[in-house]
């Protein structure tokens, strides 16, 4: 079924607060969140992040003063935000944000719970890239 049914949450405002670096997203049952910059590029749905299933995740580091400089809709059900260090495909959705947003601390923990696993910090460059962005191994 193609469009948005009725459970999806509907965002009725977007607003970019560049020197606090959050997204703040507003939804019509009431729920208002601020997502910060870093939460946001560091949970990007993009492949590049998320990798291509459970497991392949890439952990981001080096994200704390990540902006966004630019903001495109995605139809009417997403966005697609331009990060300052060059991200730009990962697609979010309305449930995503939602999702982010009610979950937010339990991310962030998640996050930092993972970058010391990693030995890894939030300020720590990521590696560089060998080869293409997107390593299929079959």
């Amino acid at each position: 079924m193609a469009g948005l049914n009725r459970d999806t949450p509907t965002p009725t405002a977007l607003t970019v607060h560049g020197a606090s670096r959050v997204l703040e997203v507003q939804y019509a049952d009431g729920a208002v969140f601020k997502l910060p910059f870093e939460l946001l590029r560091v949970y990007s749905p993009s492949a590049e992040v998320q990798g291509h299933g459970p497991g392949q995740e890439v952990l981001q580091t080096g994200k704390r003063d990540v902006a966004i400089v630019a903001v495109e809709p995605v139809g009417n059900y997403a966005i697609k935000p331009i990060f300052s260090d060059g991200h730009e495909s990962g697609l979010y959705s309305w449930q995503y944000l939602y999702e982010l947003g009610s979950r937010q601390s339990a991310l962030w923990q998640d996050y930092l719970d993972r970058l010391q696993a990693a030995g890894a910090d939030r300020d720590q460059p990521m590696p560089g890239k060998a080869g293409s962005a997107c390593g299929h191994q079959h």
